[in-house]
């Protein structure tokens, strides 16, 4: 199929409307049959669930095209689950795993022509999500919901690309004990928009969040789970209030399966942070990003960037990704 006439290289991480879009309704308790759909529009009620009370969750995730010329995604199965997981904690009625997958599918193939080329550094971003779409007054859960996957091609996450980042300990809480920060929900980002724009403006490009219980441990960004190196081995943090990145846990797999590192997942002090040689944002948008400096309150930890830990885990992830390395099975989905 012939690529839309795109400068690939220079896309920015931004929204792109391509041609279609998968949407399927839940209505009297069950799913209908779903489908294709190019209208990017959504019309609903002024008193929808979603409007009034914040019933939505998502998921991100990407395809790619590889170095042979296939289109694949990157473990769709485990973003099916953890949306799964979204909906029970959100009261909204789960989307059959399987039929993710095949709209997952259905979207990417559909939108072929805008899969960015081997090589640009751009991918096709999908954004499936489910909102309660249902005039709701009273304080519950909706009983209609919509499904909807759209994608969009994408440049890097951070402006610039892959550079080190400069990230500050926040004053702010991003996730209660015992709420909603292991599940992607949409409020959970809403909460963390003024915390990120502060942080823009006193020049920092990312909030690292401690838990909000003891405010004495690492957590995660507003964003993306954070990783620590040291020597060969690497940290990351354990919190029942943490997102469960998938890049995470793909991240802690090539580590340890194939470049024989040791792993831990534990609590990460703020007081150890500087014993660390390197320190990473790792997420769906971004892959790994690495840190270069952590600010504490006019404190500074440095790190050592692109270094050498961080760089042959992105080298390895990527190389799965792109079928440059051979992938654990079940890790690649091939589209076309």
């Amino acid at each position: 199929m012939e690529k839309k006439n795109i400068d690939w290289g220079n896309l920015s991480f931004g929204y792109v409307q391509t041609d279609y879009r998968y949407v399927s309704n839940f209505k009297d308790g069950a799913w209908d049959a779903g489908g294709l759909t190019t209208d990017a529009n959504i019309t609903m009620n002024e008193c929808a669930g979603v409007l009034q009370y914040a019933q939505t969750c998502f998921e991100g995730m990407k395809a790619y095209t590889t170095e042979d010329g296939r289109i694949v995604c990157f473990r769709p199965d485990l973003n099916a689950a953890r949306m799964a997981d979204s909906c029970r904690r959100l009261k909204m009625p789960v989307f059959p795993e399987e039929k993710f997958l095949e709209a997952i599918v259905e979207t990417v193939r559909a939108n072929a022509a805008w899969v960015p080329p081997f090589g640009s550094g751009a991918s096709l971003y999908l954004r499936p999500y489910m909102f309660g779409s249902n005039p709701v007054i009273g304080v519950k859960p909706a009983t209609e919901y919509q499904f909807r996957v759209f994608a969009t091609p994408v440049g890097p996450y951070f402006k610039g690309g892959i550079r080190p980042l400069t990230v500050r300990i926040s004053d702010f809480d991003r996730a209660a004990p015992r709420g909603t920060g292991h599940v992607k929900a949409g409020l959970n980002y809403a909460m963390s928009l003024y915390a990120i724009v502060d942080a823009h403006e006193q020049g920092y490009d990312e909030n690292i969040y401690l838990d909000s219980a003891t405010r004495t441990c690492i957590e995660e960004t507003g964003g993306a789970n954070v990783i620590f190196i040291k020597g060969n081995t690497l940290v990351t943090p354990k919190s029942d209030t943490i997102l469960p990145s998938i890049t995470r846990r793909s991240l802690l797999y090539v580590a340890k399966e194939y470049l024989g590192m040791e792993v831990q997942e534990r609590e990460v002090k703020l007081t150890e942070i500087g014993e660390f040689e390197e320190c990473g944002l790792c997420g769906t948008a971004a892959v790994i990003s690495p840190v270069g400096k952590i600010v504490d309150h006019g404190t500074e930890y440095t790190y050592a960037g692109f270094g050498p830990g961080i760089q042959k885990l992105y080298d390895t992830l990527t190389g799965i990704q792109m079928g440059r390395i051979e992938a654990p099975e079940g890790w690649i989905t091939v589209i076309e």
